[in-house]
């Protein structure tokens, strides 16, 4: 494993890269929303709450003598991950505001009425993801935990049109993570904070309905399946610092990767239509730069038995096809490794919706989701399909 460029960009909604800020990278310096995030005062809290049309979880008062049992280790550190992601969103969602309300080329709504009901939504979903990120982070403080503060960040979308399906994208990965992140604090023994991520879950399900059905010429339905993508912890942390973090720039990161259960995999390019596909099935060129090419790899023809690609699709077991038509070409970061995959799209069992893709050594436990995770090399590659 290893840290990848910020301009290594998986999420390939256009060829070029705009960044967050007209200066460059966004950032939360000089109070960018103008209300103190991601440390407001109380007053500022509640002006956020207002906004955002709710509150932070208000809960009741404990029973006397009651006493609660602390969070593990590993809930500590999905804890800190929600609030890596959520500052995340609120930064895109931050930046994208901007845009739109400063008539940048590209985010300029020519129908004033039509710019006013879009930034409502938009503003009403910023304040949203503010208290999702308050909330985690006030999780760290109650246990004595350092809040998790935020990045820099570039986003590689140029119009309007494009950060929505890019919203579209990652609000899909926060929504296959989650339920991975609900497992674990049941496993942990830790219940009483399901329900509050059960809740995010719900509201982030809303928001993707409208980013799907925003382009009105390529409308899809609000729902992409019935059972959606299954994700994990390390695949959405991953995909977070490939795409969008500038590596360096995360004061504390190290909070969560100093657990040894954490991973930032290579990143696993989707080059065949940046991973927007036509529903059927085809071969699909991917890619990802290795430091070094094990023998094993090649297999005893070197024909690249060694290693396979898997896909994850819905609720179902996981799908591995081989690697095809291999290259290994040295550059100056390293040796890219070029290959097609089949893609066995029928609609139904398999391609509809997000689909992660990671390459794994052919003699892995590829049961499920989490055994593909913990044998990833390269990815997540992502895929979306109606």
């Amino acid at each position: 494993m290893r840290s990848v460029s910020a301009a290594v960009l998986i999420f390939s909604c256009v060829a070029s890269i705009a960044s967050a800020a007209p200066t460059g990278a966004f950032t939360f310096d000089n109070d960018p929303l103008h209300n103190g995030f991601p440390n407001p005062s109380p007053d500022q809290i509640i002006k956020i709450e207002q906004a955002a049309h709710g509150s932070l979880p208000i809960a009741a008062a404990a029973a006397k003598n009651a006493t609660s049992k602390a969070p593990s280790a590993d809930t500590l550190t999905s804890l800190r991950f929600i609030a890596f992601n959520e500052l995340f969103e609120v930064a895109f969602f931050t930046s994208l505001i901007n845009n739109i309300t400063a008539g940048v080329d590209g985010f300029k709504i020519n129908n004033g009425t039509a710019q006013k009901y879009l930034l409502d939504d938009l503003t009403a979903i910023q304040a949203q993801e503010e208290l999702h990120a308050l909330n985690a982070n006030n999780g760290l403080k109650a246990n004595k935990q350092n809040p998790i503060q935020p990045c820099q960040y570039v986003f590689p979308t140029t119009n309007l049109k494009d950060a929505i399906a890019l919203a579209s994208k990652f609000t899909d990965i926060v929504l296959a993570t989650l339920p991975d992140i609900q497992t674990g604090f049941a496993t942990n023994g830790d219940n009483g904070l399901i329900r509050g991520v059960g809740a995010v879950i719900g509201q982030e399900g809303e928001q993707n309905g409208f980013y799907r059905q925003f382009d009105k010429k390529n409308k899809k339905i609000p729902s992409a399946l019935p059972f959606l993508t299954a994700g994990t912890r390390n695949f959405a942390f991953s995909a977070l610092n490939q795409n969008f973090v500038v590596p360096g720039s995360c004061p504390n990161i190290q909070d969560i990767t100093n657990d040894k259960n954490i991973a930032i995999f290579d990143a696993l390019a989707v080059e065949t239509d940046g991973g927007n596909l036509k529903p059927q099935t085809q071969n699909v060129k991917f890619s990802f730069v290795a430091s070094e090419i094990k023998p094993e790899w090649k297999g005893t023809n070197s024909d690249w038995t060694g290693l396979s690609l898997v896909y994850i699709n819905q609720q179902n077991a996981p799908i591995s096809e081989k690697l095809l038509n291999v290259q290994a070409t040295v550059g100056s970061n390293g040796i890219t490794i070029s290959f097609e995959a089949s893609f066995p799209f029928d609609g139904v069992a398999f391609g509809n919706g997000l689909t992660l893709a990671a390459v794994v050594p052919s003699n892995s436990d590829v049961s499920s989701v989490t055994t593909v995770s913990a044998a990833t090399l390269a990815g997540p590659g992502l895929i979306e399909v109606n």
